[in-house]
């Protein structure tokens, strides 16, 4: 019995490592992008269709859904809604390697407090340290020196912290509704609401012709990959608890850091590749 929760462990510690890695990917796509709003519009409708036969088949397995599971289905909608408009707009004025590191990186020091206070979870203290670690790495990539930047950047980070929020709401929110609703079928409500959350900032846009001619490969890669990962981080939060598992879930900031130096070019190198490190020794103390 011990060796078989062992393994569980484990395998919830890879499905969340390729779970972040899907996201950092998908992330890049989206910086990318010509119109984020649009973007990330399309995004949803192709992870909507690409999943919807399993959602079909998952549906008549789920039992009778009492009330308070639809209202947190619906609080989990709105947050997800949310999240997704920040998110393109954070995009649209900040880099990726410093905006990633911290709308991801928010979510390891808040989703630990809430998920030992409301879901009686526990942290180790080599946890907390870990914990610690990570939240060092967040001080050091959003440290921007450059006066002339101070405008720029206060904006992109007050909207990347808002992004952090959004997701340690929905977190937090997701780990209770999968008690009432499998994770495939989650999924696709939330991918609805950002569609729906998305629809009239895209139409007035006038740039749908324009990003699906340019970015309709990368579109239809991220509606796959961007709800992939996060199906396999719900299927991860049925073996382990979320106040361990959020955490861990930010090596993808150590790959969204990456990819922004080496493949977008940005700035700042050096300090986020230090901060990138401090966030994997965090992960590697919370796996402990």
């Amino acid at each position: 019995m011990g060796r078989k929760v062992i393994q569980l462990d484990y395998l919830a510690i890879i499905l969340v490592i390729l779970s972040g890695l899907f996201h950092s990917l998908w992330n890049l796509f989206t910086k990318k992008s010509v119109n984020k709003n649009v973007f990330l519009w399309f995004c949803q409708w192709a992870a909507i269709l690409i999943f919807l036969p399993v959602v079909i088949f998952e549906i008549p397995t789920i039992e009778q859904v009492p009330t308070s599971g639809y209202f947190l289905i619906l609080a989990s909608i709105l947050l997800h809604g949310a999240y997704v408009l920040l998110l393109a707009k954070s995009y649209t004025i900040g880099d990726m390697s410093q905006v990633y590191p911290i709308m991801r990186g928010t979510t390891p020091l808040l989703v630990p407090i809430f998920g030992v206070l409301l879901l009686n979870e526990t942290v180790h203290w080599l946890g907390w340290i870990g914990i610690l670690f990570i939240v060092s790495g967040i001080v050091i990539v959003g440290d921007r020196k450059n006066k002339g930047f101070r405008k720029i950047v206060d904006k992109s980070i007050l909207l990347a912290v808002l992004v952090g929020i959004m997701i340690t709401s929905y977190t937090i929110v997701d780990k209770v509704t999968l008690q009432y609703i499998p994770a495939f079928t989650l999924n696709e409500a939330t991918n609805i609401g950002n569609m729906l959350a998305l629809t009239y900032v895209t139409m007035k846009s006038q740039a749908i012709r324009q990003e699906w001619k340019v970015n309709w490969k990368t579109i239809l890669l991220g509606g796959l990959i961007a709800p992939g990962g996060y199906i396999l981080f719900l299927k991860a939060l049925e073996f382990m608890p979320v106040s361990q598992l959020a955490p861990m879930r930010e090596i993808g900031t150590v790959f969204g850091t990456l990819m922004g130096i080496f493949i977008l070019h940005e700035r700042q190198g050096g300090s986020r590749i230090v901060a990138s490190v401090l966030i994997t020794g965090g992960i590697i103390l919370l796996a402990q």
